[in-house]
C-alpha cells in the first residue's frame, strides 16, 4: 500500500480531525415522533449554524443496497464511510447469488445437502425473521427451503428469531402466519419442514462484540437442546407472551420450543446440517462460535451435535469465520484505514461495545485487527448489559472523556467514535428514552466542540443512518401518525430512509476550502463520501477513485 500523497496547499491545523459518528441520527420526514428535533440539542443546532453543513444519503443504493426502499444500517455505512466507495453489500449480493443460481451450485450448498441426504437427517435453518433486508430476508430463506425440497430433501426445520427492530415492533405474526401457510404448500410427498423454536433477537441467539453471552446460551438451549418452554405452535408462543409480558415487543420475547406429546419437534442432532441464514456478520459470530469452536468456554453447551454448519456469509475474513459459507460477502479493499496507515497518520478508534466492532471492524472493510500495532489504538468501553432505555445516556460521557484527553494529548492525528445513543436507544421504541438519549449525547457532543477549539482541532460530525428521527409509525399517504387502540402512537424501531447530517467544524479555518454556513459543501453525496473529506482534512490527497469529497476546494 502507497501513501497518500500531501496536498500542497494545506496549510496544516494545531490538532487531529475528529469524525464523530452520531449512530442512527438523521434529519427527520415528521416532526412528529422525531426524537431529534424535539430534543434541545443545543450543541448539534450551534454547529448547523455557524458551520458549513450539508445532508448525505445513508440507505439504499448509496450504501450499495438493492434499492432505496432498503434502510441503511450501521454496517453498510460504516463500510461506505471506511472504504470511501459504494461496494454491494449483503442483501444484494445474496439475492443475485440466488437469481442465478450460484447459490445453489456452490460447494458449501452442495456439502450441506449431501450430508443430510446421506445421514438422512434435518436441514435447518436458523436466523431473524422478517424482511427487514438488514441481516436476513424472508424471501432468502423460502428461496433455500424450496430448493432444498427439489434436491430431495425430507426433513426442514426452521428456527425463528421475531425481529420488531428492523421491521414493526409487534409485527411477528405477520411473518408466522403467511410463513406457515407457505410450508404447508410444501409439505408434500413425504416432505416435512416446520417451524422448531424461537424468540426475541434481543433475547435469544443474536448478541455481538460479546456483551451478553447470555443471549447465545439461551439460543443454544432452545434451537440445538429443545430445551425451552413448549407449545403447539408459534403463534400460540407469540400470543401467550404477549399476555403474560403486557407491553413486550417482538425483539424482547421469550424463547419457545415447539413441540408435540411433550417432545420438541426440531432438536438438532448429529448427522443434521444447520444454515445460519443472517447475511450481516456482527450477530452472527457468536453463535457461530458455538457450533464450529472446539475450545469454546463461554457457556456449557452440554451436547455439541456433530452437524455440517454453514453461514450465509463469511462473517470475519480475517479469522475466516465460518468455515463454510454460502455466499462470498463483498471484497472490501484500499479502506481509509489502510491508506493512513501507510501514510504514518496516528489513529484512534472508540467507541463502546456495542458500536465497537463498527469503527474497528466494519470500518476497516470488514477487517479483524489492525494496519500498523504502532500507528493505530482501539478502545472498547464496556456496554452496560441492560436494557438500553434503562440507561438511554448509554457511555457517551465516558466516550467523550477519552475522546478529550486524546485530543490534548498530542498523540493522535485522526480520531474516529461512535456514539451508539441514536440507533441503540432508538431501537427500543421507547420514545421518552430516546429523547434523553439525544439529549445526553448533544451535552458530550458541546464537550468535544470546547476541545477541538482549544486544540485547533478540526471535527467532521455525521451519522451512519437514521432511526431517532422517525420514532413514530406514519400513514404513508396522509403522513399522520398512526395511533394504537388507547391512542397513543405506534412506536417505530426500525431505522429510517432519511439523510444525515454532516457538519465541518473547523475553528482555526485557513481558506482552503469554502466554509460559509450555507452551501459551502458539495450537494447530492452519500456518507462514502466522508472519508475523502477526513483525508482532505488530514492535509492529504484521497485516492482518485474514492468517492467526491464533501469539501468545496478552492
Amino acid at each position: 500500500m502507497e501513501a497518500l500523497k500531501k496536498n500542497p496547499s494545506w496549510k496544516g491545523r494545531g490538532g487531529p480531525v475528529v469524525l464523530v459518528i452520531m449512530d442512527g441520527v438523521g434529519y427527520g420526514k415528521y416532526r412528529e415522533g422525531d426524537a431529534v428535533v424535539n430534543s434541545k440539542m443545543n450543541a448539534l443546532d450551534a454547529l448547523t449554524a455557524k458551520c458549513p453543513h450539508t445532508r448525505l444519503k445513508a440507505h439504499g443504493t448509496a450504501v450499495g443496497l438493492p434499492s432505496d426502499d432498503d434502510m441503511g444500517n450501521s454496517e453498510v455505512g460504516h463500510n461506505a464511510m471506511g472504504c470511501g466507495r459504494v461496494f454491494s453489500q449483503g442483501a444484494a449480493l445474496v439475492s443475485r447469488s440466488i437469481e442465478t443460481g450460484a447459490m445453489f451450485e456452490g460447494e458449501a450448498w452442495k456439502e450441506v445437502i449431501s450430508n443430510v441426504s446421506g445421514s438422512g437427517g434435518a436441514l435447518h435453518f436458523l436466523g431473524l425473521f422478517s424482511d427487514g433486508n438488514v441481516h436476513s430476508h424472508m424471501d432468502h430463506l423460502k428461496a433455500m427451503i424450496e430448493h432444498s425440497k427439489k434436491e430431495g430433501v425430507k426433513r426442514v426445520r426452521v428456527h425463528v428469531l421475531f425481529d420488531g427492530r428492523d421491521v414493526g415492533e409487534t409485527s411477528a405474526l405477520e411473518y408466522v402466519d403467511p410463513f406457515e401457510d407457505f410450508l404447508k404448500g410444501l409439505n408434500t410427498d413425504g416432505f416435512d419442514a416446520r417451524i422448531a423454536s424461537g424468540g426475541g433477537r434481543m433475547w435469544i441467539t443474536m448478541d455481538r462484540y460479546g456483551a451478553d453471552w447470555s443471549m447465545v446460551e439461551r439460543g443454544w438451549n432452545c434451537h440445538v437442546l429443545g430445551a425451552s418452554r413448549q407449545f403447539a405452535c408459534a403463534r400460540e408462543a407469540v400470543e401467550t407472551y404477549r399476555r403474560e409480558y403486557p407491553g413486550v415487543i417482538d425483539q424482547d420475547l421469550k424463547e419457545f420450543v415447539i413441540a408435540e406429546g411433550g417432545r420438541p419437534v426440531g432438536t438438532i442432532e448429529d448427522g443434521d446440517s444447520v444454515i445460519y441464514f443472517n447475511f450481516r456478520g456482527d450477530r452472527a459470530l457468536e453463535i457461530t462460535a458455538a457450533f464450529e469452536a472446539d475450545n469454546f468456554d463461554k457457556f456449557d453447551r452440554k451436547r455439541r451435535p456433530k452437524v455440517c454448519y454453514s453461514g450465509m456469509m463469511e462473517y470475519d475474513g480475517d479469522l475466516h469465520v465460518p468455515v463454510r459459507y454460502l455466499v462470498s460477502p463483498p471484497s472490501i479493499d484500499r479502506t481509509m484505514g489502510e491508506y493512513l496507515a501507510a501514510s504514518g497518520i496516528r489513529t484512534l478508534a472508540i467507541s463502546e461495545t456495542q458500536k465497537y466492532g463498527h469503527v474497528t471492524y466494519f470500518f476497516n472493510g470488514n477487517r479483524t485487527g489492525k494496519f500498523d500495532e504502532k500507528l493505530e489504538d482501539y478502545v472498547e468501553i464496556k456496554s452496560d448489559v441492560i436494557p438500553f432505555e434503562q440507561r438511554p445516556w448509554m457511555k457517551c460521557a465516558e466516550i467523550t472523556d477519552q475522546v478529550i484527553a486524546a485530543i490534548g494529548s498530542g498523540r493522535y492525528d485522526f480520531i474516529r467514535l461512535n456514539y451508539p445513543n441514536g440507533d441503540m436507544v432508538g431501537h427500543t421504541g421507547i420514545y421518552q428514552a430516546v429523547i434523553c438519549s439525544m439529549e445526553a449525547m448533544d451535552i458530550q457532543l458541546g464537550r468535544l466542540v470546547k476541545a477541538v477549539e482549544e486544540a485547533g482541532a478540526v471535527m467532521l460530525v455525521t451519522a451512519d443512518h437514521g432511526n431517532s428521527d422517525d420514532m413514530f409509525e406514519h400513514d404513508k399517504k396522509t403522513g399522520a401518525v398512526s395511533l394504537k387502540a388507547d391512542g397513543t402512537p405506534k412506536a417505530k424501531t426500525s431505522h429510517s430512509l432519511n439523510p444525515v447530517p454532516c457538519i465541518i467544524y473547523d475553528p482555526r479555518y485557513a481558506g482552503e476550502y469554502e466554509n460559509d454556513a450555507e452551501g459551502s459543501l458539495n450537494e447530492g453525496l452519500g456518507i462514502s463520501s466522508v472519508a475523502a473529506a477526513c483525508i482532505h482534512l488530514l492535509g492529504l490527497l484521497p485516492p482518485d477513485d474514492y468517492d467526491k469529497s464533501i469539501l468545496k476546494l478552492k
